[in-house]
């Protein structure tokens, strides 16, 4: 079987882009020299690697386990880059993060300080929701993982590295708005607003109801964390949020954070990997400054030191 490594990059951004024309693209040659190259592939495995069906390619399971193989000759070689460049004293390459939507809050602004250190770096980010990133962690597609609810039939290599409290909001005139120590149970009467089942915040919210015992009714499930805080302040009902989410300014968008028993829920940060990867040397960088700048992590403004 006579493939070359740069077939092997064109078989990949195909299974990643989904089209001829976006794998051509990603590898800077037209699409007719993408179509024939792909071509021989296929005649060089003996087997049809995909089938186009709605104008989109859907890989055979042949193409799915070329991808595989692909992807990881692609990241050791990229790895194998990296370790000579290092040799030389040198640290550039390109580093794969991919992160669950509320993240978004707040990684952009550490891979900002990432780049200032290590301006040769490329940085490819995917913000996506907790099973998107979940089913790229499956298919071993970046270097790193952040998110707040890691699966568990997976082995992984899993770090924490900051907290996630996740804090009961409410329009800013709600009469419970100033209480103290408010019991949860008082909150079966108010209709909430959650995130989609299978978010890292639902699932840890609907675990955390189940051992107050004191589940409210839900009125709506939003898919963005901007949605619910809409949804909060139009006075639709309560939710559960990560701090991070709030952002820095949370009190001039209407909104206020209830004191109530049992609350912040104490979730966690994690950055994770499969067990069988070989972090390179970018990726290991990347974990050391993701863990000094957690250190400096406080909680915004107004929302004290008890939701670390």
């Amino acid at each position: 079987m006579n493939i070359t490594f740069r077939q092997l990059r064109l078989f990949l951004a195909l299974a990643e882009t989904g089209s001829v024309g976006g794998a051509a693209r990603a590898l800077h040659v037209t699409q007719p020299t993408a179509s024939m190259a792909l071509r021989e592939v296929a005649q060089a495995v003996g087997l049809p690697l995909y089938e186009l069906v709605s104008r989109r390619v859907h890989l055979t399971e042949a193409g799915e386990e070329l991808a595989r193989t692909a992807r990881r000759v692609v990241d050791e070689w990229e790895a194998f880059e990296q370790r000579v460049d290092a040799m030389k004293g040198l640290t550039r390459g390109r580093l794969k993060v991919a992160v669950v939507s509320t993240a978004k809050y707040f990684v952009p602004r550490l891979l900002g300080g990432f780049c200032q250190q290590h301006p040769e770096i490329d940085i490819a980010l995917e913000i996506l929701n907790r099973d998107g990133v979940v089913a790229r962690l499956r298919e071993n597609r970046d270097d790193l993982y952040i998110m707040s609810m890691p699966p568990d039939d997976l082995d992984l290599e899993d770090r924490v590295f900051m907290p996630n409290p996740l804090v009961v909001i409410a329009p800013a005139d709600h009469p419970l708005a100033g209480q103290r120590a408010i019991d949860p149970r008082r909150l079966r009467e108010e209709r909430f607003i959650l995130r989609e089942k299978g978010s890292g915040t639902r699932m840890a919210v609907d675990a955390h109801w189940r051992r107050l015992r004191a589940a409210p009714p839900v009125r709506l499930e939003l898919g963005s964390n901007e949605a619910v805080k809409e949804a909060v302040a139009g006075h639709l009902g309560l939710s559960v949020v990560s701090v991070h989410a709030l952002g820095e300014r949370w009190a001039d968008q209407g909104l206020c954070v209830l004191d109530v028993q049992g609350f912040p829920i104490r979730s966690q940060w994690h950055v994770v990997r499969l067990r069988q990867k070989r972090p390179s040397p970018i990726a290991r960088v990347f974990e050391q400054h993701l863990a000094a700048q957690a250190r400096d992590w406080s909680p915004p403004a107004g929302l004290g030191d008890d939701t670390g």
